[in-house]
C-alpha cells in the first residue's frame, strides 16, 4: 500500500514557486498531475521505473512540495514532542530519505491511469486544506485520493495524502511507536538510516515499501 501511496504523491508536483503562489492548492493539484503525467508518457524509461529518473524527477519537482516536518511530526507522534531538536533535524531528514526511496520504486506503477480533481467543499484553510480527488484507472473503480496540504510561507505543500481512508503518514505510527518505545528516538533514527542504506537490504528496519 506504502507504493501505491507514494505513487500518488510522484503524480502531483511540478511546477515553479511563482504557480504555487498564484493557484489555489486543487487548481495545483490539477495542473500539475497533467503536467507530470505529460512527462511520464512522454519518457518510456521513466514509466518502465528507472530509478536514476524517478529520483531526479523526486528532486527536482516533487521534494520543494512536501511539507517534511509537518509529516514527520505526524508519524512520529508522541516521541516527536520529547526529541531535541538535533533528533528532530535527523528523524526528518531519514522519513524524507525513505519516502523518496520508496517513491523510486512505485513510480513503476504507472499504465496509463489519471488524477481527476474533485470540486472543493467551503473555505479553504491556509492550515489544513483537503482537495479531494479520483484515481482513474482502466478497467477499475475510480480510488478516491485526498491531498492534506497547509500553506507555508504562502505556498501550499502536501504533508499527508489518504487513498480510500489510508494515510501514508498513519501507516508508519504504530511502527515507529513500537521502535521507540523498545530503542527510544536515537533507536528510531538509527533504524530509518539502517533501511535508507542500499546495503542494509534485508535487515529489522522499519517497513518503506
Amino acid at each position: 500500500m506504502s507504493k501505491l501511496l507514494a505513487f500518488f504523491a510522484a503524480l502531483l508536483f511540478a511546477g515553479s514557486a511563482a504557480a504555487q503562489q498564484q493557484l489555489g492548492p486543487d487548481q495545483l493539484v490539477q495542473k500539475i498531475t497533467d503536467e507530470v503525467l505529460a512527462a511520464i508518457k512522454s519518457d518510456k524509461q521513466l514509466a518502465a521505473g528507472d530509478k536514476q529518473k524517478a529520483v531526479k524527477l523526486a528532486e527536482e519537482k516533487v521534494l520543494p512540495y512536501v511539507d517534511f516536518e509537518q509529516a514527520t511530526r505526524l508519524a512520529v507522534g508522541r516521541a516527536w514532542r520529547e526529541a531535541t531538536p538535533e533528533q528532530k533535524k535527523r528523524l526528518v531528514s531519514e522519513f524524507r530519505n525513505m519516502l523518496v526511496r520508496t517513491y523510486s520504486n512505485a513510480i513503476e506503477g504507472y499504465q496509463g491511469q489519471t488524477l481527476k480533481v474533485l470540486p472543493s467543499r467551503g473555505k479553504q484553510d491556509p492550515e489544513d486544506t483537503t482537495v479531494r480527488t479520483q484515481f482513474i484507472r482502466a478497467g477499475g473503480q475510480p480510488l478516491p485520493i485526498e491531498f492534506h496540504m497547509r500553506q507555508t510561507d504562502k505556498t501550499w505543500k502536501v504533508y499527508d495524502i489518504v487513498v480510500e481512508g489510508v494515510s501514508l503518514v498513519m501507516t508508519y505510527r504504530s511502527e515507529f511507536d513500537a521502535v521507540v518505545k523498545q530503542e527510544g528516538i536515537d533507536g528510531l533514527i538509527k533504524r530509518l538510516a539502517q533501511k535508507n542504506t542500499p546495503a542494509s537490504v534485508g535487515g529489522s528496519a522499519p517497513k518503506g515499501n
